[in-house]
């Protein structure tokens, strides 16, 4: 390990920890409480994937945040906005306003996530080099992947303990926000002990010469067009089962559901749920750092959406046996570890270059947007077509990115070992 990676076994997995939580709160864990305050399933699903918006626009500020200040101190100071931002939601939960109120604030903690997660990600390709990227793409995934099962499990968890506890939805959620706030804070006062400021002279080299020079130079990438069209269809079908699979599992079985508690619900995700999307994404890390990306880029894609078709199978059969429903989680969150690894990697290569911190920006904005448009709509489809329907339509949405994959053209591997890396 160089001096330039000293400390990214530490640094790494808090880093990313921290960037996950607040966008599973914002995106996953906000559908499972206003489900449990009784918000219908087309206006959680139009709503919440509005909330992907700050996403897909922060390219707009990117540039910003290379050319002000350190990425180590966005973070911070981001990061301590979000603890803020939690706060405010648990204290306008028992509010008469509080869909208003709490959309709110969950817009503020989404924009200052949408900064965080560009300086992290411009802090992470400046403090390594291209070899430990490559490596630590699987740890990075992992751990970030370990936040948003934190929020779909633990967090869940505590709420359905409170919920029975005290008997009261409302006090339990709003409880709940304020330990997730505190969190929060807790692991930005550790991401300030745990990092150090970039080299001077590095972070020099990635300041962009001006906004629409970032734009030309992204746009005029080799491939560009088939690129974005891949970033854009690789999480078709995963970015309408996030929106829906919590709502399968709570609503009652006279809806089409399975019935299950809220405290039931996260333990499964906080469970194995936890375990297998580590080794998913731990395993798919090893892999493209030793055999590079063109190798597993296939088995990847399959690896994210083949386990969708579990879910069809639970709404057809309409089985709420807990070792079924545990074993479609396994299969689905070491699918969704295994082949996430691929699309990270798969946006760094994409970003390589000058202003890769915007450039990286710039594509994970697009990934968002590939996000929040299937995600808008899914409660709709969903209530059109029922939890059967819905899910056949998910394991279908993957056919778009399988027939682009053929057309990729991928960066220069840096991940493999050989000297015979090609274009």
């Amino acid at each position: 390990m160089t001096q330039k990676d000293k400390g990214a076994w530490v640094w790494v997995p808090l880093l990313y920890f921290t960037q996950g939580l607040p966008y599973v709160l914002v995106v996953t864990v906000s559908v499972i409480l206003y489900k449990k305050l009784g918000v219908s399933n087309g206006d959680i699903a139009l709503y919440t994937s509005l909330l992907y918006l700050p996403w897909v626009l922060k390219p707009l500020w990117s540039p910003f945040i290379d050319l002000k200040s350190t990425k180590r101190k966005w973070f911070l100071s981001m990061q301590l906005i979000i603890s803020l931002a939690l706060f405010g939601v648990a204290l306008s939960i028992p509010t008469n306003l509080f869909f208003v109120a709490t959309l709110a604030c969950f817009w503020m903690a989404a924009f200052a996530s949408a900064t965080n997660d560009i300086a992290a990600d411009g802090y992470y390709m400046l403090r390594l080099t291209q070899k430990s990227q490559s490596f630590f793409v699987g740890v990075r995934s992992t751990f970030y992947r370990l936040a948003m099962v934190t929020g779909e499990g633990l967090i869940v968890v505590l709420a359905g303990y409170l919920e029975h506890k005290y008997g009261d939805t409302t006090k339990a959620w709003s409880i709940t926000m304020a330990v997730t706030a505190f969190l929060m804070l807790l692991l930005t006062v550790s991401n300030f002990f745990s990092t150090e400021e970039e080299i001077p002279e590095t972070a020099q080299t990635e300041k962009p010469d001006s906004f629409l020079a970032v734009l030309s130079s992204f746009f005029n990438k080799p491939g560009i067009g088939i690129a974005l069209a891949f970033i854009l269809t690789y999480r078709l079908g995963e970015s309408q089962l996030v929106k829906m699979a919590a709502p399968f599992l709570l609503d009652a079985p006279a809806d089409g559901g399975l019935g299950y508690s809220t405290e039931k619900l996260g333990t499964i995700f906080g469970t194995v749920g936890v375990i297998f999307l580590s080794l998913g994404g731990i395993l798919g890390g090893i892999l493209i750092s030793r055999d590079g990306l063109r190798k597993w880029m296939l088995p990847m894609v399959l690896s994210l959406n083949l386990p969708n078709i579990l879910y069809a199978i639970l709404a057809f059969t309409k089985t709420t046996n807990i070792i079924l429903v545990t074993v479609t989680v396994v299969f689905e969150k070491f699918g969704y570890g295994f082949g996430f690894t691929a699309f990270l990697m798969y946006l760094i290569y994409i970003a390589e270059g000058k202003s890769k911190t915007s450039h990286y920006a710039l594509a994970t904005g697009f990934m968002a947007l590939g996000m929040m448009l299937p995600g808008m709509i899914s409660g709709y489809i969903q209530e059109w077509l029922g939890y059967p329907g819905f899910f056949m339509w998910v394991v279908v949405a993957a056919l778009p990115a399988l027939f682009l994959l053929k057309h990729i053209v991928y960066p220069a591997d840096f991940g493999k070992k050989s000297s015979t890396n090609d274009l």
